[in-house]
């Protein structure tokens, strides 16, 4: 259950270039200050300074500080009245055995919700510290959380209070994947869930009564079932964060064992359907089970010894009939970067967290990437060592992939032939005789792949179905026969020297250089008819000023409220001046995300505290911005 949208940011500009947001400071972020300790005293917002060392007033009146009865009065007081008045209700009130934060009140009643907060004292809530002793296990146990509180939603909030959504109560919970979310933060002092709520109206009509029942019975209802330890399953919610840092010990592992990927014994890679991230069930479900040659065993913390098929560096290929799980295979791989929920069935399915997967994408924007190592030679003297197009075809755009990912960081990339520019990855023989390299300009994966291995150290793992060609590349060959994975290695390369392919390799003896670029700070416009506009729309886009990010191809962005943070973080990092001078692009990006590691991934929102977040990996956001239309860069040496 996820979060409606969000309002645009109304931070109005003073100049074109000049943005303030609560970050926008070294350390002041513009919350709210107390002046004076007594209940029902007023909260003055501390003073931003603008441009030139000038104090900004505040962005809203001060907030009220009082008590469960003061809720209750004002909530009596402004009860039909029109709805502009429910902002009367914002500030902090303390109850017996939690605080509600009011921190932000919609509009009118077809707003984006209001943005609550709930606050549990660790005093009442009691969770033991060891269930957050570390960052894995604090974040695992946030999940959880907010996926009770979810829960508890389902069954307690009555919603239906009013006009549209008046009565909604929602939390970002999340779906498969555990992530650093900014809907849930543990810590000694606290447990706190950020959630939104559309407060009830009739019409522009406030219903008082109505608000008072969400805010005054439901939300303490809420915090009760969800952020008291006594009232959760106490083995749940061990097995939940025990299963997570166990994940967390699998991958820390890969590369000291020589390993890019580990799939467990017993995993269930197959999923419900093609738009459900569930598992599949039933009697045909057929369990994961490591071919001898390729089983290891890995320790986990909490389980124990994990054993599975460890999938080796270098060039391996999976291959097999259609439908007998090859692409099953790459896509639990694919998610391997993510720790996953009890119960999914890819629990113990781990892949080195830099993995990306890598498809074409035709009609993509591309902007000074060079993609020489696999294009050059150009009709009209192109130059392919600062490549730019409006309009990528498939071999363009699915090098420039490749190379931006290997310019962000990445050791493994995963390929699936189904999804790739066949003239990219292969030219055979009879192709070679009938148009000569010298014109053609595509230098094809094939002859690559071994050299990005060499020279770099990246390994990939390809799915194939039609192309032989790849077994004389191969340090690797995995069968898949009915969901079942088999080594072949040795009987791919006999294949081969019975029946040679005779094609001439075209690939340099060195892969060629990975050029770093810089972003051209006036390039990346966050802004639309003089306002700042930075929006999700949904998890495949993201609204940046005039123009669409299309994040339809990347394919490892698994959560909105990741989509949200990466539109955020390009943005904090524009104000950060991250991006300034001749910073690297993924250099920028780190940075910023850096901060989110000691600040929380809440540090991005230009509102304070946020609970709509999660935590971006450093290569999907990279994407969003190599994706940004009208982005300049310079290329600033390899």
């Amino acid at each position: 259950m996820a979060a409606r949208g969000r309002e645009p940011r109304e931070v109005p500009p003073e100049g074109r270039r000049e943005v303030k947001a609560p970050w926008a400071g070294p350390s002041d972020r513009g919350r709210p200050e107390r002046r004076g300790g007594e209940r029902g005293a007023r909260v003055a917002e501390r003073p931003r300074e603008g441009p030139g060392g000038r104090a900004r007033p505040p962005a809203a009146p001060p907030a009220f500080a009082g008590t469960e009865a003061d809720l209750r009065a004002r909530l009596r007081e402004i009860d039909g009245r029109g709805y502009p008045a429910y902002r009367d209700i914002q500030g902090e009130y303390v109850f017996p055995r939690f605080t509600l934060f009011v921190d932000h009140v919609q509009g009118d009643p077809y707003a984006s919700p209001s943005r609550l907060r709930v606050r549990v004292s660790q005093s009442v809530a009691q969770f033991p510290p060891e269930l957050y002793g570390s960052r894995i296990r604090r974040t695992a146990l946030a999940d959880l959380i907010a996926r009770a509180f979810a829960g508890a939603i389902r069954r307690i909030v009555r919603g239906n209070r009013g006009t549209g959504p008046s009565g909604l109560i929602a939390v970002d919970s999340g779906g498969a994947e555990i992530l650093e979310r900014s809907s849930c933060v543990v810590g000694p002092e606290f447990v706190e869930v950020r959630f939104s709520a559309a407060l009830p109206a009739a019409g522009r009509t406030i219903l008082g009564r109505e608000a008072a029942a969400m805010l005054l019975d439901e939300v303490p209802r809420l915090a009760e079932a969800a952020m008291v330890y006594g009232s959760l399953d106490g083995e749940a919610v061990r097995r939940h964060v025990g299963v997570a840092e166990d994940q967390e010990a699998l991958r820390a592992q890969l590369a000291e064992r020589h390993l890019v990927a580990f799939v467990a014994d017993g995993s269930i890679l197959p999923r419900a359907s093609g738009i459900s991230q569930r598992p599949l069930t039933g009697p045909h479900v057929v369990p994961f089970e490591s071919p001898p040659e390729l089983r290891v065993e890995l320790a986990a913390p909490n389980r124990g010894p994990v054993v599975g098929m460890g999938v080796p560096p270098g060039v391996t290929l999976v291959v097999g009939g259609g439908f007998h799980g090859k692409s099953t295979l790459l896509s639990a791989l694919e998610r391997g970067v993510y720790d996953h929920v009890p119960g999914d069935g890819r629990e113990y399915v781990v892949a080195r967290a830099d993995a990306v997967r890598i498809r074409a994408e035709d009609g993509r924007a591309v902007e000074r990437v060079n993609i020489s190592p696999f294009i050059d030679n150009l009709p009209f003297q192109k130059d392919t060592t600062s490549f730019t197009t409006e309009n990528a075809s498939g071999s363009t755009s699915q090098a420039a992939n490749v190379v931006e990912a290997l310019e962000v960081g990445t050791r493994l990339l995963l390929v699936d032939e189904d999804t790739s520019a066949s003239n990219l990855m292969m030219r055979d023989a009879r192709m070679q005789r009938l148009i000569p390299k010298s014109a053609e300009p595509i230098t094809p994966y094939v002859d690559q792949v071994r050299n990005l291995f060499g020279d770099y150290s990246v390994s990939t793992v390809l799915v194939v179905g039609g192309s032989g060609d790849y077994f004389d590349v191969a340090d690797t060959v995995i069968a898949m026969r009915d969901y079942r994975p088999h080594l072949v290695t040795e009987a791919a390369r006999e294949v081969a020297r019975e029946l040679p392919t005779r094609r001439v390799r075209e690939g340099r003896e060195r892969f060629g250089a990975i050029t770093k670029r810089a972003v051209v700070v006036e390039s990346v416009d966050p802004y639309r008819r003089g306002r700042p506009r930075v929006q999700a729309r949904g998890l495949r886009a993201i609204e940046f000023g005039g123009t669409t990010i299309d994040l339809s191809a990347v394919e490892q962005l698994v959560d909105e409220g990741q989509t949200r943070a990466i539109g955020d973080l390009i943005l904090y990092c524009l104000h950060r001046g991250y991006f300034e001078g001749d910073a690297p692009l993924a250099e920028a990006l780190t940075r910023g995300l850096a901060d989110v590691d000691i600040r929380g991934v809440e540090v991005l929102s230009p509102h304070g505290e946020s609970g709509d977040y999660a935590r971006p990996r450093l290569y999907e956001a990279a994407a969003a911005l190599n994706r940004l239309r009208g982005l300049r860069v310079k290329q600033v040496g390899v």
